[in-house]
């Protein structure tokens, strides 16, 4: 039976005028946001000459990203911004489109001169979601910009409370922000101590250490650092050559660190069932079973060890980097794999794993089970962090030559 082409037409109509609507609806939603963030970069920076530099993050389509950023650069225009190269520029500002599990997540990174950036965030509701993901992705990966600095950053670390608070881990210590009006400002610099001369493939780790008297520990290659407890901590550092904690605050597993390179040599504390060694390795992922957790390491001889408590067995046909963390999600079996990617290039990208049969015999492999989150360049660290949740990849970005720290989440289906 054919329609009569009046109620062909009609329907064309109705379906033209409710795309019309909601297209008009999530333009709204978009346009609050675009004002929002504007107003706070021009309260941040003023209304000088500016070098703008917009990155997409997110599950936002190209097309909707870029209609987001000419806005923006309206609502700038209209307060009073004028734009310019970076070398004519007085202020320089990089967005970035990110998102969490509830929202998207626009971050502002204000710099002038020398004095240390400001960060201007705002976030809106998922319900406006344009994009639509990836139908073979069973979950998706989450990258949120926590921060950006020219010198390489080894690790980074969230305080929650009122206000949350940033650790900031690099050659030179630990600097402390905390969160003011959507920005995060210097709070305080901790400097570590030490007598050697860094290694030149320097590795750093930070662990908070919510139940115990001090905020956080800082491991660096032959030096341990403790923080003091206080609303404003200060910071011990003594030469060490003890493990490092490499799993999260479910599974307390540590491994020495070989203090004149940027691995673990593969002494193991306490130790994974019977095996208190392994193979010199980059970095550890658990996997948990039923009755027992499994590791992953991602040794120096390039391939992944599974150590189970009695045997050491070779992954195969894996094409992972050196870089990989455990998350627990929720999803699936709870807790997921993740890794970097082996391939050369200006980008990289870290994806989720899993076990075929979580719970059951090992089958010999793992299967990627997310969408891979590209990051700006070459992950030159990946930790998980000590709750567990979420986990900390920090990028070189290949464009700017700045190091970029990201939060990374999981979440479960489209």
């Amino acid at each position: 039976m054919h329609t009569p082409l009046p109620s062909r037409l009609a329907n064309s109509l109705l379906f033209a005028l409710t795309l019309l609507f909601a297209v008009a609806g999530q333009a709204q939603n978009w346009a609050g946001a675009e004002e929002q963030l504007a107003g706070k970069i021009v309260s941040a920076a003023g209304p000088k000459t500016m070098a703008l530099e917009v990155f997409n993050r997110s599950s936002l389509g190209a097309a909707v990203a870029d209609d987001i950023r000419r806005n923006l650069l309206t609502q700038l225009a209209v307060a009073g911004v004028r734009f310019a190269s970076a070398e004519q520029a007085a202020v320089s500002v990089r967005v970035t489109f990110s998102e969490d599990l509830q929202s998207y997540v626009w971050v502002a990174e204000i710099r002038q001169g020398a004095n240390l950036p400001s960060v201007a965030m705002v976030s809106l509701p998922r319900s406006a979601i344009l994009a639509v993901e990836p139908a073979a992705a069973t979950m998706v990966l989450r990258g949120l910009l926590l921060w950006s600095q020219p010198e390489r950053i080894l690790d980074v670390a969230v305080v929650d409370g009122n206000p949350a608070r940033l650790l900031v881990l690099d050659a030179n210590g630990v600097t402390s922000y905390r969160m003011q009006e959507g920005r995060w400002l210097a709070e305080q610099s901790l400097p570590i101590t030490h007598s050697r001369p860094w290694p030149r493939d320097l590795r750093g780790r930070l662990v908070l250490r919510r139940e115990t008297d001090h905020l956080f520990d800082a491991y660096m290659p032959g030096v341990y650092c403790q923080s003091s407890g206080g609303a404003s901590p200060a910071m011990t550092c003594l030469e060490s050559s003890g493990p490092w904690p490499i799993g999260t605050d479910q599974f307390s597993q540590s491994a020495a660190f070989a203090s004149a390179r940027n691995f673990f040599s593969g002494a193991l504390s306490p130790g994974i069932g019977s095996q208190t060694t392994a193979p010199a390795f980059y970095s550890a992922a658990a996997l948990p079973r039923e009755q027992s957790t499994w590791w992953l390491l991602a040794a120096v001889d390039g391939k992944v060890h599974l150590l189970d408590g009695i045997t050491d067995q070779v992954v195969q046909k894996l094409n992972w980097g050196s870089d990989i963390a455990s998350l627990h999600s929720g999803c699936g079996p709870g807790w997921q794999v993740l890794a970097t990617g082996n391939g050369a290039g200006r980008r990289d990208a870290v994806r989720a794993f899993e076990s075929p049969r979580p719970n059951g015999a090992w089958t010999g492999n793992l299967v990627a089970v997310s969408t891979p989150l590209e990051t700006s360049g070459a992950v030159t660290a990946l930790w998980s962090e000590s709750g567990g949740t979420g986990a900390v990849a920090v990028a070189h970005n290949s464009e700017t030559g700045r190091y970029e720290a990201f939060r990374v989440t999981l979440t479960c289906g489209r």
